[in-house]
């Protein structure tokens, strides 16, 4: 069926709602072969309710490409912190100094990892007496006028069957790109993207700071599966959102077990520090989705803290998955017959002559075949495209995982040609084209212009309500130079008010 056909229309804007199914071939593998420890499944935005509520722990999407200027190397790219509303001050996004990034490589598709990249973070605060994230325009990262900063260390973790076998720090106090506040606060963000960017031992790069969330799909799947009537589709959620981001870039030949077996599997998480000083998993992500929209809400926060070897425990949610059954009951959409077997090869092993190790063990990772070069024209629904470079081969930043995951769970393999999606089909904002690739994230102050500016003046940003009452305007220097001295003074104004208050109070009473 095409989206020309008939029931076209209906059936692509069901994406969102049977991209769940997916996790129908990553645990159903659980029922063939035990999954082993070392590997994880897969989070999302806000996917269980204890994450929910930590966002700084929280996993959002895991993107594994073969880097196309420099095919020699792989990029990975993690995000944490969903939904990041770029207004959001004065408190703006940080990494958290009490969690464990971890970026895990399985070379030898055993599903446990052989090499963990750990990134931990440390904020500094320049001055304490002001409540401003930045006292002025920020010209560079070490600018005096960037109040909040942070910085991260790398270790290198090399494992065997789960024990360590060695660890290095490749990386000290390497500066974050920082939250977007605005074009006032930061007329150049791009200058300091670029900054941030740091060259590591061994031909490798390291990128930290916000981004724009690049995942692009319709979630409004949550209002009783789009109203059940589907008035409301086709509209990219995550427009205008940012997300904190870790790129990774390294050579090919120091993540891949050996040249003759290019294949490795990739996959991140979150540790958490404890009250008593232990790191314990929070959080986990490998493809998009899985415990989103699969796990009911009692096996949730279970799931994003178990291994992967006691993921038989949740077989039943994915074998008898609930939103199908919702789909055909509301749209008349009949759902392939279980038990999917033909998922299992695909998103649990690899594609076979692809992206699938030899003697593979069946786990929820990305896979990503090292040796397919970079496509030249990359096809937004990959492998089904006839792309090789794309999804399920990794994932790309411009892969559409949902119309191409929709398309294999809706019975693609199994002959039932189809051409469904979301009708979402690309990121609001384009890609960069050399490392960390992800785009610019949105700036906080992007209200409507201020009256008699141009979308250069830094008046723009701050408003008319900022302009001195009967005048034309007020110097921007001038403007900037009192919000250097705002956070002192205004700690003296609101210390002096709260005395009066209980002055007056203690006369009322």
């Amino acid at each position: 069926m095409t989206r020309n056909s008939r029931n076209g229309a209906g059936r692509r804007q069901l994406a969102t709602l049977v991209c769940g199914a997916l996790a129908a071939g990553g645990l159903a593998a659980a029922g063939v072969t035990a999954l082993e420890p070392g590997a994880a499944a897969a989070s999302s935005h806000r996917e269980a309710p204890l994450i929910s509520g930590q966002p700084q722990y929280d996993n959002t999407d895991v993107y594994a490409f073969v880097s196309p200027d420099k095919p020699d190397t792989t990029t990975v790219v993690a995000n944490w912190i969903p939904f990041e509303e770029p207004a959001g001050g004065p408190n703006f996004f940080t990494f958290a100094e009490d969690a464990q990034y971890d970026i895990h490589i399985d070379n030898d598709g055993d599903a446990q990892g052989d090499l963990l990249y750990r990134f931990t973070f440390k904020t500094h605060v320049k001055n304490k007496k002001t409540f401003l994230y930045n006292t002025g325009p920020v010209e560079s990262l070490d600018d005096k006028d960037l109040n909040i900063t942070q910085t991260y260390d790398i270790e290198l973790l090399r494992l065997k069957n789960r024990h360590l076998v060695s660890k290095m720090k490749v990386a000290d106090d390497v500066p974050v790109a920082p939250s977007n506040v605005g074009k006032a606060s930061m007329p150049d963000y791009a200058k300091l993207r670029d900054q941030a960017v740091h060259e590591l031992p061994g031909g490798s790069t390291t990128f930290a700071g916000q981004a724009d969330d690049p995942f692009f799909l319709d979630l409004r799947v949550f209002d009783l599966l789009y109203g059940g009537n589907l008035t409301e589709v086709g509209n990219d959620t995550l427009k205008g959102y940012n997300v904190n981001s870790i790129a990774l870039q390294v050579p090919n030949h120091m993540l891949t077990e050996s040249a003759e077996q290019p294949i490795v599997g990739i996959w991140s998480t979150t540790q958490r520090r404890n009250a008593q000083g232990y790191y314990s998993q929070v959080s986990r992500l490998g493809n998009p989705l899985v415990n989103e929209v699969v796990n009911p809400i009692k096996d949730k926060d279970k799931f994003n803290a178990s291994a992967p070897h006691d993921d038989a425990q949740f077989l039943k949610n994915v074998t008898n998955p609930e939103l199908p059954k919702l789909i055909e009951a509301i749209y008349k959409i009949d759902a392939p017959d279980e038990p999917r077997n033909d998922l299992v090869d695909v998103f649990l092993k690899g594609v076979k002559g692809l992206n699938q190790p030899p003697h593979v063990s069946p786990s929820e990772q990305l896979r990503l075949n090292t040796s397919i070069k970079p496509a030249s024209d990359p096809k937004r629904l990959g492998v089904l495209d006839g792309d090789n470079a794309g999804f399920p081969n990794g994932r790309r930043l411009t892969d559409d995982v949902i119309d191409a995951s929709l398309q294999v769970v809706e019975g693609e393999l199994l002959g039932a040609k189809n051409d469904l999606g979301d009708a979402v089909d690309k990121n609001d904002k384009d890609f960069e084209k050399a490392f960390p690739y992800v785009a610019l994230p949105t700036e906080g102050s992007r209200g409507p212009l201020a009256k008699g500016t141009t979308d250069g003046d830094v008046r723009s940003q701050l408003g008319d309500a900022l302009q001195p009452a009967g005048t034309g305007g007020t110097d921007d220097t001038t403007l900037m130079a009192a919000s250097a001295g705002a956070g002192a003074a205004g700690i003296v104004l609101i210390g002096a008010g709260v005395m009066w208050w209980r002055r007056m109070r203690g006369r009322a009473y």
